[in-house]
């Protein structure tokens, strides 16, 4: 493998903000839904526990009105969620339209409020590195939120409303990165027809929604790359280094959007992917340097320690915080009292609570790997 060194395109005096709010902590889409679990509240407990955020770099998230959610999506469709939060309920007719109720996304109490602070966060996020800096904003990354109705856990897509914030800011090369076990289709789907924007998704080649296979460009702005389960840290690392770093580069954009989804994780019961957080990590640290902007955004991720303790890297790593080799025992504890009902969630080793980091899982790169990469290459920017 063919290491590339990359330029350092951040900005240099912009201090990595985070921004999360407390309506994530004990909303949940119902007790047997995969979203059932804590995500992004264990996030923010960390690494307050960790002494990595302070009243200057942890901002809290406004709630998007219902103007700015209808710069992507339709207002019939913004009003029925703001209806289905207040009745609770839906007439059969709506929730089939608008895909609410149905298939995964449940009306639950916070249906519209919660959605939309991610929303309002990443909104809020791209004005802010307008002139340049580095966001993290672990609830963010709903790719799969389509213009008039839900879809895959996913009411409104925050990193499309994020993105037209930046290119409303007067920028006109956006690179989205979307590292998702699940193929990144809304956001594909956006911004199908605009040159401004070049997003690429890997993701596991037979998990729902299927598709973004490797030839789907979407009118020539799009690339994916559909890797098979089973893939691990070396894989991850090839990846990088092999292709989004080099087409990043010939892109020269003028920000990064990460979706860096945690749900390629070993653990994570919705995929086949083998992945420890490092890997993961790697790739925050690697594409964040690629421009002077990068909104870093959360995505999937079902098993609640990988999340905590992959998201809490992720900040670590835009600040370039050493990772501990043990955590102290607030942060244990934080990991310890998560109850998980989940067959994975009842006896999980004990290093899940002692440490942040997985150990490197690699592994030789499979040959189909390899020969997926050097096909998309083919495809240039």
């Amino acid at each position: 493998m063919h290491i590339v060194t990359s330029p350092d395109l951040r900005h240099p005096d912009k201090t990595p903000r985070m921004i999360a709010a407390e309506i994530y902590r004990g909303s949940s889409y119902g007790p047997k839904h995969p979203l059932a679990i804590p995500r992004v509240s264990l996030v923010v407990d960390m690494v307050h526990a960790l002494g990595w955020v302070d009243e200057d770099t942890y901002l809290t998230g406004p709630v998007a009105t219902a103007d700015q959610l209808s710069r992507f999506h339709d207002r019939e469709y913004v009003d029925a969620v703001m209806q289905a939060e207040r009745d609770q309920s839906l007439p059969e007719e709506m929730m089939v339209r608008f895909g609410l109720g149905k298939n995964g996304n449940p009306i639950y109490p916070e249906i519209f409020r919660r959605p939309a602070t991610a929303a309002g966060s990443s909104i809020m996020a791209a004005q802010l590195i307008a002139d340049g800096g580095i966001i993290h904003h672990p609830a963010g990354g709903t790719h799969h939120g389509l213009r008039d109705r839900a879809s895959g856990f996913c009411y409104f897509n925050d990193p499309v409303l994020g993105i037209y914030a930046l290119l409303d800011s007067g920028l006109d090369r956006v690179l989205y990165v979307d590292i998702d076990a699940h193929h990144g289709d809304g956001v594909q789907y956006a911004f199908a027809d605009d040159d401004r924007v070049l997003t690429v998704s890997m993701h596991q080649e037979d998990l729902w929604p299927k598709t973004g296979p490797i030839d789907d460009v979407a009118g020539g702005m799009a690339r994916n790359l559909p890797m098979p389960g089973g893939m691990h840290d070396d894989e991850m690392r090839f990846v990088l280094h092999e292709y989004l770093i080099p087409l990043a580069l010939s892109f020269a954009p003028q920000a990064v959007v990460l979706q860096c989804g945690c749900d390629t994780l070993a653990e994570d019961p919705l995929s086949r992917q083998l992945l420890g957080n490092q890997s993961i990590w790697e790739v925050v640290a690697a594409m964040t340097r690629l421009a002077p902007r990068s909104l870093v955004l959360g995505g999937g991720g079902y098993s609640p320690y990988g999340v905590a303790r992959c998201w809490s890297g992720v900040w670590a790593t835009v600040n370039e915080i050493e990772i501990p080799p043990v955590l102290p025992i607030t942060a244990e504890n934080i990991l310890r009292v998560i109850k998980w009902s989940h067959s994975r969630g009842r006896q999980p080793a004990d290093e899940l609570f002692t440490t942040l980091a997985d150990p490197w899982r690699g592994g030789a790169i499979r040959g189909e790997v390899r020969e997926r990469v050097k096909r998309l290459r083919g495809y240039g920017v």
